[in-house]
């Protein structure tokens, strides 16, 4: 079995030197490479390739989401996670639409890193639990000011586990083999998703998800 690439980005070595530690704990997986800047980063995963790519949100020279933005573009079949030390919704929301697959915070990485890496790997998202509820917190505010309704209550059954796995990360094609339903069937319901909840895509489908606590 390959073991997991992970590229480790932060300006702080002594961070740096931490996730190290945590991620050390699992024998299959390795750190192929370090950066302490964005530029640098990005520079070191079109080299390295890694699996995982775990980026400050704060880096010098190019930030977290701009390098974020590079990558993906480039290597889209390498999964970001982005460390910051604010659960910000206008972060949270620049993270996910420049192709972040889950927002972790610096305070519980020592505890939830491990597990965000898992989702990671598993081609899952994953975001800090506080960073959930300030997402919810948010929306429900949102909701009551404009007076509204929440979408999600149009969606059938079917379209809420479909809602679900698509936010979780899955393809079109995994999703059908789980529902032993065939791929234009999961594609019809995924447009129909999209409509009633009157999002656009897949990284807004992703926000909303998280703001209502469907996902974590």
């Amino acid at each position: 079995m390959a073991r997991l690439r992970i590229l480790l980005g932060d300006d702080h070595k002594l961070l740096r030197d931490g996730l190290r530690k945590i991620l050390q704990e699992r024998a299959e997986w390795e750190v192929v490479a370090e950066a302490g800047d964005g530029r640098e980063a990005v520079r070191q995963a079109l080299e390295t390739k890694p699996d995982v790519a775990i980026l400050d949100i704060g880096m010098p020279l190019l930030n977290g989401i701009e390098a974020t933005r590079q990558i993906v573009r480039r290597l889209p079949e390498v999964q970001v996670l982005i460390l910051s030390m604010h659960a910000n919704e206008a972060y949270i929301i620049q993270a996910v639409k420049a192709g972040a697959k889950g927002y972790l915070l610096k305070d519980s990485a020592d505890t939830e890193l491990l597990r965000g890496i898992d989702a990671l790997s598993a081609g899952k998202s994953f975001f800090s639990p506080e960073v959930s509820k300030v997402m919810l917190d948010d929306y429900v505010r949102h909701l009551t000011e404009k007076g509204l309704e929440d979408r999600y209550a149009l969606l059938s059954e079917r379209e809420r586990e479909i809602f679900q796995l698509v936010a979780e990360g899955h393809s079109n094609k995994a999703i059908a083999d789980l529902l032993s339903i065939s791929a234009a069937t999961v594609e019809t319901h995924r447009a129909h998703i999209l409509q009633k909840l009157d999002v656009h895509n897949t990284a807004e489908l992703v926000l909303y998800a998280v703001r209502r606590g469907v996902v974590s």
